[in-house]
């Protein structure tokens, strides 16, 4: 295990969206074991609805999900004043043509899949400064 990412004694909230379990599970796995609070969500409207009664303090959402895309979700996110200030991770197995539609919804930053676990918590410890 690496280092404890978060010094202080608040726990950080982070909820996870993505539609292939496998994914979500192994965020999940690998962000408790660093100490965070993990909510998953299996959809943008899931998501949506977790958020909208306990707000999280980031959101790694997918941007390929049936129904409702994270484009969407992130579009919905902004246009909320509730939520609109919680960070947006982006996550695609796409390329770099995702990632601007992403920027002009507001995304705060992006991931491509596969996942680098390591880049992946640096990511998040600048959304969680010390």
């Amino acid at each position: 295990m690496t280092e404890a990412l978060n010094p202080t004694s608040e726990t950080h909230r982070i909820l996870v969206v993505d539609d292939n379990p496998d994914n979500y599970f192994l965020l999940q796995a690998l962000l408790e074991a660093e100490g965070y609070d993990v909510d998953v969500a299996d959809s943008g409207q899931a998501a949506l609805q977790h958020m909208k009664a306990e707000p999280p303090d980031l959101v790694l959402l997918d941007v390929m999900m049936p129904e409702m895309n994270g484009f969407e979700v992130v579009r919905r996110i902004r246009g909320n004043r509730r939520l609109s200030s919680i960070p947006v991770v982006l996550i695609t197995a796409y390329d770099e043509s995702m990632i601007e539609p992403g920027w002009r919804l507001g995304a705060d930053d992006f991931l491509c899949k596969p996942i680098d676990n390591a880049d992946l918590l640096r990511r998040i410890r600048v959304c969680f400064p010390a």
